[in-house]
């Protein structure tokens, strides 16, 4: 069993997280903490066990040590819009082909 002291910090920090990620993402809410296999276990966790309400822990290939809110959302929108726009903006433009000139190599005679 871990330490109770440090399961109640991990419990308010998963709290602060869901709560600013529902306040910053108001179209979709979160339903779960993801944890690093070994993290799981090591919180004395069980895979699917409701942590805080509406909100469960599971297993996922995260960092040890690190934690991520899962949500019914997509937050790579707005990433891979400005990906398009950037190989459009790119995909545009020529430009010249040519390679600056080198010095000779010093031992080169």
């Amino acid at each position: 069993m871990a330490d109770t002291g440090k399961i109640a910090k991990n419990l308010e920090r998963f709290a602060q997280a869901v709560a600013a990620h529902d306040r910053e993402n108001p179209t979709h809410t979160a339903w779960g903490i993801g944890l690093a296999h070994f993290d799981l276990g090591r919180l004395g966790f069980d895979e699917g066990e409701e942590v805080l309400p509406g909100i469960t822990i599971h297993g996922d290939s995260g960092v040890t040590g690190n934690f991520r809110v899962l949500c019914d959302g997509e937050h790579d929108e707005e990433r891979s819009a400005a990906e398009e726009e950037t190989v459009e903006a790119i995909a545009t433009r020529s430009l010249p082909a040519s390679q600056p000139e080198t010095p000779p190599h010093p031992f080169e005679q």
